[in-house]
């Protein structure tokens, strides 16, 4: 089945997350919340989610699960965008309103998965 051109941008931005999560680590570990257990396994583990969910978009088996855990993890990491708000530290140096302003954008790729169940 051939998908909208739109949906592969998706996967490969989220391919190309995940990735990052491998090239530039420290900067995922800067914004991890201080509260949350073996930091660096969840850097490790959250990049090969990311991967995983975004390669099971552009297979039609895989595609329904995929939007579910892509939802799922962006939920999730609402978390880490609300922390990064806690302090300019925990901000990794990002300006406050663009913090601020990646909240409803968050909500934004939510619904931009959820569109594609449709398909």
């Amino acid at each position: 089945m051939q998908y909208p051109w739109h949906l592969y941008l998706m996967a490969g931005m989220y391919i190309i997350a995940g990735i990052m999560h491998f090239i530039k680590p420290k900067a995922y570990l800067r914004i991890m919340p201080r509260y949350l257990p073996h930091p660096k396994e969840l850097v490790f583990w959250s990049g090969i989610v990311e991967i995983i969910l975004g390669l099971g978009l552009c297979f039609a088996p895989t595609k329904a699960i995929s939007i579910w855990g892509i939802i799922l993890m962006l939920v999730v990491f609402l978390t880490v965008h609300v922390h990064m708000l806690s302090s300019k530290k925990t901000g990794a140096g990002i300006p406050k309103w663009i913090l601020i302003v990646r909240l409803p954008l968050q909500f934004g790729l939510i619904y931009w998965a959820y569109w594609y169940l449709q398909f």
